[in-house]
């Protein structure tokens, strides 16, 4: 267990120097080239629902017990050793580091009034169209996003980790990568992308609760707002979100930073109205894109301690 900790702590140290050097091969770029061959072969004909079903176990046991495989072989060399590969395999089911860069790579053309630059990079990690949004909306749909995958990119995975060290974060990582390329509600993903949806919603539930829990509790608001109050909204708006899970960390930041996320978005030329999250006290500014950053970050850090002593505490009693 011990062991499993440090590593923990490792993988959050090496996402946060190192991040994801594009010069090293990354297990999830594998990951979505076999999504990638099963969608090709099996989204097609009858059974769709089943057939999405069986590449969602397929990859998910061949990525766990690969995964398993390397982590016991490591430790059975010398412990260091194995610590020194779950921690880097744990490192990369995280990005924390990635997503500052990504928002800060929006950011940085939208300080200078450059919004086509600051369009482009911004539909690299967005759904949403880009093409016509102001100042204000590409800000908040980068606080968003920042917001989101403060869960999903990064807590979730190390939740997963404490539970079953670096084979059961990388099996979460598959699931939510599966989610990602498949689990649409469009007519080409529908019914292949269904259990992947289902399955990802279901493994987010508790991380992206506990998630903006941590956030409420770590991050002083802005304004004279109280924690109490920043987790009433959170309670209030959270459950509007499309998403079972997203809204807990959106709702969350929104009642932090004292501005109003969600609203009309557009994806493919067709308008979806979002339900708003948070209270409408100021408008979004292009330096509230870095007030995300650090709340993220902050809440990564607070996060990383409450699984390291929680990890501890069952350590101390068995």
């Amino acid at each position: 267990m011990m062991a499993h900790l440090i590593a923990i702590l490792l993988a959050v140290i090496i996402d946060r120097i190192v991040g994801d050097p594009r010069s090293l091969p990354h297990p999830v770029v594998g990951i979505g080239k076999l999504i990638t061959v099963c969608d090709r072969y099996l989204n097609k004909g009858e059974a769709k629902r089943a057939k999405g079903l069986l590449m969602l176990i397929f990859i998910c046991t061949f990525v766990f017990l690969v995964t398993i495989c390397i982590v016991l072989l490591s430790y059975r060399i010398h412990l260091y050793i194995g610590i020194a590969v779950e921690a880097w395999i744990i490192s990369t089911t995280i990005a924390a580091r990635g997503l500052m860069q990504a928002a800060e790579e929006v950011a940085v053309p939208l300080r200078k009034g450059n919004f086509s630059e600051s369009r482009k990079k911004l539909s690299y990690i967005v759904g949403r169209d880009t093409e016509t949004l102001n100042e204000e909306e590409i800000t908040r749909a980068t606080v968003e996003t920042v917001a989101e995958n403060t869960s999903d990119g990064v807590t979730a995975p190390l939740f997963f980790a404490l539970i079953g060290g670096a084979p059961l974060a990388m099996l979460y990582r598959a699931v939510n990568t599966c989610d990602s390329m498949v689990g649409y509600k469009n007519n080409t993903y529908k019914e292949f992308g269904w259990a992947s949806a289902k399955f990802d919603d279901l493994l987010n539930w508790v991380p992206s609760r506990l998630t903006a829990a941590v956030m409420i509790l770590s991050i002083r608001a802005m304004g004279d707002r109280t924690k109490q109050q920043c987790w009433e909204i959170v309670r209030r708006d959270a459950r509007k979100h499309p998403s079972p899970n997203s809204g807990w960390t959106e709702a969350a930041m929104a009642a932090l930073m004292a501005v109003q996320l969600g609203g009309v978005n557009t994806y493919k030329g067709v308008v979806s109205n979002r339900a708003k999250m948070g209270n409408d006290e100021r408008a979004l500014k292009v330096n509230d894109i870095e007030v995300a950053n650090k709340i993220m970050l902050k809440t990564v850090n607070q996060f990383t301690l409450f699984i390291l002593l929680v990890g501890g505490a069952i350590y101390a009693i068995t």
